[in-house]
């Protein structure tokens, strides 16, 4: 039992010498991998390792229980513990997205509804960003197109993992916000109090290395112009704003709130990089049929996987059937039992392929 996990201790413990190793702390790049994946691993050998414990002392217990009370008792104590140790063990061992333990880069769009629209994606933004606060990530601002109100058409954000064992990795806690969010509410532009039905997209991207995604130099094409946005020295009045063509995707990325055409481009970049990564994936999920959730390109109000509706205090995934009258928390960051559940059911789902 658990054969496939003590492979893994053995890799482990092949990593613990790596990190200790002169010629892998001085390579960045290969340091930067077996670090990672020792984290990965860390918490399946720990496991492992209590469960193994358990074993010997349920077995030594029994050997010893016979008539005797006490030793039945602590036997029977041992057993439930090793069972709930198992438990986990399986859990740790589902299958996993080698992603999760990422930095996550989040796009957040308005889409139909116009300024109520983009006021949301402001909402949105707000919530993210508190529930980044709560749990100790940074987060960053790479670019953001914001409108006359406030809200914003189109806002980039980047969540940082905190300390070491402060919080799950971004990327493998938020993957699932991906989608199309809906909001029932009287806008603020609404003079005659009638409830408006918006939509706001929101794109979920793995922050990825530039040495983790091979990128053609020959297969982009590199535009700069003069930035649009708020001023402030040398940002409208030089040629700073860059815009990046992916040709062979057509995937488009601008960037012009950095000071320096430099700065631009390595942000344009990096959110190239992660779009790359999530369409891959996603196209990789759909040739194997095993696309769990969807991450809607579109903003259509059809389409959508949450909604959050003002007159009743409701937030309702539609996607687990989730509801809870709560909204105001949500939206001020309370994000936890609604993740929670998201990633339940993802879990059962990876059971299940174990079990298969």
């Amino acid at each position: 039992m658990f054969e496939a996990a003590r492979s893994l201790r053995d890799e482990f413990a092949e990593l613990e010498s790596q990190l200790a190793d002169p010629g892998v702390i001085g390579d960045p790049r290969r340091s930067r991998r077996a670090g990672r994946r020792y984290s990965e691993l860390l918490g399946i050998v720990k496991a492992l390792d209590e469960y193994d414990r358990l074993t010997e002392d349920l077995a030594a217990a029994e050997e010893l229980a016979g008539d005797d009370p006490d030793f039945a008792a602590e036997a029977a104590s041992l057993g439930a513990r090793r069972a709930t140790a198992g438990e986990r063990l399986t859990r740790l061992l589902a299958p996993r997205d080698p992603n999760d333990s990422n930095d996550a880069i989040v796009q957040i769009k308005s889409g139909e509804g116009g300024e109520e629209s983009a006021l949301f994606a402001g909402d949105l933004l707000t919530m993210y960003t508190r529930y980044a606060e709560h749990v100790g990530w940074g987060v960053e601002i790479l670019e953001a197109e914001g409108t006359d109100l406030g809200g914003y058409k189109s806002v980039t954000v980047v969540f940082r993992a905190g300390p070491a064992g402060a919080a799950e990795a971004p990327y493998g806690v938020l993957k699932f916000e991906g989608g199309v969010h809906r909001v029932q509410r009287v806008p603020v532009t609404e003079s005659a109090g009638r409830i408006h039905t918006s939509a706001v997209g929101v794109l979920v991207m793995p922050d990825v290395e530039g040495d983790e995604v091979e990128i053609d130099p020959d297969d982009l094409r590199i535009d700069v112009y003069r930035s649009t946005g708020k001023g402030g020295q040398g940002v409208n009045t030089t040629d700073s704003a860059v815009r990046i063509t992916h040709l062979p995707s057509g995937i488009v990325v601008t960037c012009q709130d950095q000071r320096s055409q430099l700065q631009n481009r390595e942000q344009a970049m990096r959110i190239l990089r992660a779009r790359l990564v999530a369409a891959a994936e996603q196209e990789a999920a759909a040739a194997t049929e095993q696309a769990r959730r969807s991450q809607v390109r579109t903003v259509d109000r059809s389409e959508r996987i949450r909604t959050y509706n003002f007159p009743e205090n409701r937030v309702t995934d539609h996607r687990i059937g989730f509801k809870a009258h709560n909204l105001n928390s949500v939206l001020d960051g309370g994000l936890g039992p609604l993740l929670e559940a998201l990633h339940a059911a993802d879990l059962a789902e990876r059971l299940e392929q174990v079990g298969r």
